[in-house]
């Protein structure tokens, strides 16, 4: 079972799924600072057999893995994110494999991988934030 999180700036979006991409359970929890968010957010993946979670995150984020800041929401404005470590904080919980991106990269590749992409050879996937 795979859990995949969507950090946006106004929420956190959260599921648990199969590689085959049936979503199995999903929740959604208001961001608003680490301490508040994180633990909802560990609540609903610790109900699950998790191998693996993907993080698709709101930046701007570190993803150079070998940066010793990677895996950390690094400049931005948000109250208390300011170099969180999300990818450590994840693997501490859980002891999986953590995948981490943009929110805009996880969402082109959830389209190439299971959407309107499937399949194809290219994608170019646009968003205006």
């Amino acid at each position: 079972m795979h859990g995949a999180i969507e950090a946006g700036g106004t929420k956190f979006v959260c599921a648990v799924g199969d590689e085959k991409g049936n979503i199995l359970d999903r929740i959604q929890v208001p961001t608003i600072t680490p301490d508040e968010t994180i633990p909802k957010v560990i609540e609903f993946f610790k109900k699950y057999p998790i191998e693996a979670i993907g993080i698709g995150s709101f930046g701007p984020i570190d993803v150079n893995r070998e940066s010793p800041t990677y895996g950390h929401i690094t400049s931005t404005p948000k109250q208390g994110w300011k170099d969180y470590p999300f990818v450590q904080t994840f693997e501490d919980e859980f002891g999986v494999p953590i995948g981490f991106n943009t929110d805009v990269n996880a969402a082109a590749l959830g389209e190439a991988t299971f959407g309107a992409a499937k399949g194809l050879d290219s994608c170019l996937y646009i968003t205006v934030g």
